[in-house]
């Protein structure tokens, strides 16, 4: 589930991604009832199978199981609800109504290490922005230039350009970062995460804030949820 909206008294759409079919808009009606049967299944952050009836411009929810119970989970500590609004806000703007499987099930693994506490909120978004653009196509290069193909390591950074650049090709007043910092966004990126928790505190908020930079000039619009992210003791 990637979010809700009020419609009535009683009822909510609820925006979702599904594993096959993109993303649904639907109306779960009565939802907002106290006696709802299910109504916490359909709340942000929930893994839920779904049944629809079709409607004449939005489907009916009929049934939801849960499948995945994250939400109490995540909501419990800000840090994780914090980075799971950025993951849903991500992938509402990412997807389109084709939808991706890679997308779907990156974001419920990226849930579900929230929920389990597996890595600290802050480098778990970090690694799931990184690896959603580049299964949208958006892959950026650490090492190598990302203008030219020059072998690394390249310390200049330029989001606009897809990454880390060659010295000659840099645009003046370019930020420089420091090699351990891309290597830790290397990390990220790939899910080595040995060198992730092994990384200190300054790295992470470098990375954090080239991760940022990065993400928002490819959706070409602000993640206003972003703002809100618990970046402390990562």
């Amino acid at each position: 589930m990637l979010r809700t909206h009020k419609l009535g008294e009683a009822d909510r759409i609820v925006t979702m991604l599904s594993r096959n079919h993109g993303k649904i808009r639907a109306v779960a009606k009565g939802v907002r009832r106290t006696a709802s049967k299910f109504g916490a299944r359909l709340e942000p952050f929930m893994v839920a199978d779904v049944q629809l009836f079709e409607g004449r411009s939005l489907d009916i929810i009929t049934q939801a199981e849960s499948l995945g119970s994250y939400g109490a989970e995540i909501t419990a500590d800000y840090g994780s609800y914090t980075a799971a609004s950025v993951m849903v806000e991500t992938a509402d703007k990412i997807t389109d109504d084709d939808g991706s499987l890679q997308q779907y099930l990156l974001l419920v693994g990226a849930l579900r290490s929230l929920a389990r506490r597996e890595h600290h909120s802050s480098v778990t978004l970090d690694s799931y922005l990184l690896r959603s653009l580049s299964i949208a196509g958006w892959a950026p290069s650490f090492v190598d230039c990302a203008v030219t193909g020059a072998p690394g390591p390249h310390t200049v950074f330029v989001a606009q350009l897809g990454g880390v650049v060659a010295d000659e090709v840099a645009p003046p007043g370019s930020p420089r970062l420091e090699l351990k910092t891309l290597e830790l966004l290397a990390a990220l990126l790939t899910g080595d995460w040995a060198v992730v928790e092994s990384s200190d505190e300054r790295h992470q908020n470098q990375a954090s804030g080239v991760v940022a930079a990065y993400t928002q000039f490819h959706l070409e619009r602000t993640l206003r949820s972003l703002q809100h992210v618990d970046r402390s003791t990562a």
